[in-house]
């Protein structure tokens, strides 16, 4: 049984829109990434999604081609973002097998909670590595195909089709600060400027390149990693202006809009999906149980136990 369209794609997207474009995603097999790429193959579009997990992979692109009969969806497993040759090799095949390569999403990401004082100098160094560096070597491997697809597909475009655009899956917490979250932080800070050096560089070759940041995501492994399950749904909606939580089709439908002959004048800029929550990150209790107060859970060391895979003071990767 096929996920529903509602779950992943709103109803304001014309089928088509993206038929005969071929879009590269890292990390396509996680939770925001497979609502990212089969909104895309709904709308007419092929896909080769990249993971390090082999089965994972391959199974997703399988699951993932059942919404459109005739979708081509290619699951590269075995490739680790931080080596630019394994992804050089997985651009190479996807466009021997789809014939090109027209969008991209830098979407691989690593995280998990933890104090400056419990995050080891490797464990920084591999979520820089991942998130950073990742997303540096996406860029290099698909650039000069995002700059081909750019030239078929001038922008403007007279039939409304589009090509050569790039996203980046960043998150807001550099904005403000966010305590326990150094590592992230640094790493999506510098994925927001990679971006804007890639729409600077090349968007005199057609090319846009953007972040979406979202914020809390419903159902994501992310969430489960940062969010207490001691705390009720209304505790953790309580910080957010709009409300609730984010869903994986907020991020999906965002990811279409950029895409598409809609987005064709937002270059070089952070798209943030996440209710306003941005503004009011001191509420939203990212690793904490509702009884831990900034700033004492810091003064005494303290950390959610309601956490997946939590990482304390001997934090290694």
């Amino acid at each position: 049984m096929t996920v529903p369209r509602s779950e992943y794609l709103s109803s304001a997207w014309a089928d088509g829109i993206f038929a005969n474009r071929v879009l590269f995603i890292t990390g396509g097999a996680g939770t925001i990434g497979s609502a990212q790429t089969r909104a895309f193959v709904h709308l007419g579009g092929d896909a080769c999604i990249i993971g390090r997990n082999v089965e994972k992979t391959e199974a997703a692109a399988k699951e993932i081609a059942k919404v459109r009969q005739g979708a081509r969806v290619i699951g590269i497993g075995g490739v680790d973002v931080r080596s630019f040759d394994k992804l050089k090799a997985a651009a190479d095949r996807c466009v021997k097998e789809l014939g090109g390569i027209d969008f991209v999403v830098a979407g691989a990401a690593g995280n998990f909670i933890a104090p400056i004082a419990g995050l080891s100098p490797n464990a920084f160094k591999t979520v820089i590595e991942i998130d950073t560096i990742g997303t540096f070597n996406t860029i290099k491997a698909t650039i000069d195909h995002l700059v081909a697809s750019a030239s078929r597909n001038p922008n403007p475009s007279p039939s409304g089709r589009t090509g050569g655009r790039m996203i980046s899956v960043s998150a807001t917490f550099h904005y403000t600060g966010m305590p326990l979250q150094s590592h992230v932080s640094a790493a999506k800070a510098a994925i927001d400027s990679l971006m804007g050096s890639v729409a600077l560089e090349y968007g005199p070759f057609g090319v846009t390149a953007n972040t979406i940041a979202p914020g809390a995501i419903a159902g994501t492994e992310g969430m489960e990693r940062l969010a207490s399950k001691e705390m009720d749904h209304a505790q953790h909606t309580k910080g957010v202006p709009s409300g609730r939580w984010g869903t994986v089709r907020d991020i999906a439908d965002a990811t279409v809009f950029l895409f598409s002959d809609a987005g064709n004048y937002l270059n070089g800029t952070n798209v943030i999906v996440d209710g306003a929550a941005w503004r009011r990150h001191g509420s939203l209790g990212v690793g904490i149980d509702s009884n831990m107060q900034y700033p004492d859970f810091l003064k005494n060391g303290e950390i959610s136990n309601h956490l997946k895979d939590t990482r304390k003071s001997k934090s290694k990767l």
